[in-house]
């Protein structure tokens, strides 16, 4: 078995640094203020120089242009900012989130407007909502009235959110998923 690398040997599954087999490189010093200084095209050499003049790394942006643009900055930070950047989108992303709401088949008017009031309510803050008919025992031959009840329900919130296809059986359940209509 061979053995595993060191941790500062491994690889980051991120941009290259320090290497590229390219030359010429279009090359830019990030700077503290956030406004990046270019240098324009330069040599490989050239730019691993000016990257150990700094104290920093030569890390590849985009390796795709012609010539490849890499930056001139400290490797941690410039990292560390990616996956910053990572938690927020997912922190705004709504899309995965979502919020289930339980019925039996036989529901009461009251507890009926109550989970019609949290839909409406989660479909408006921009969340999927999964409607959920529980059925046991000798429910289970009631079905049919389960399914009413959730399309009556996707009707009544048709203005503000759109069911992902039917609902569908899934053993003693039966599911369907609603989602916002400004998601679409």
């Amino acid at each position: 078995l061979p053995l595993p690398l060191p941790l500062h040997l491994h690889p980051y599954p991120g941009p290259h640094r320090n290497r590229n087999p390219k030359d010429p490189l279009r090359v830019v010093i990030a700077n503290a203020g956030g406004a990046d200084e270019q240098l324009g095209v330069i040599s490989r050499a050239e730019a691993l120089d000016k990257a150990d003049e700094a104290g920093a790394d030569l890390v590849m942006i985009s390796d795709k242009a012609d010539p490849p643009v890499v930056k001139i900055v400290d490797y941690g930070k410039f990292r560390y900012g990616l996956e910053k950047k990572k938690k927020e989108q997912l922190k705004k992303s709504k899309q995965n989130e979502m919020k289930e709401l339980k019925m039996s088949y036989k529901i009461d008017v009251h507890d009926y407007g109550v989970r019609m009031k949290n839909a409406k309510k989660f479909l408006t803050a921009g969340s999927r909502v999964r409607l959920v008919v529980q059925f046991k025992g000798r429910e289970n031959m009631f079905h049919d009235l389960g399914r009413d009840l959730l399309k009556k329900f996707a009707a009544e919130v048709e203005e503000i959110g759109t069911a992902e296809g039917g609902p569908r059986q899934e053993g003693n359940r039966i599911t369907m998923i609603i989602s916002p209509k400004n998601s679409k």
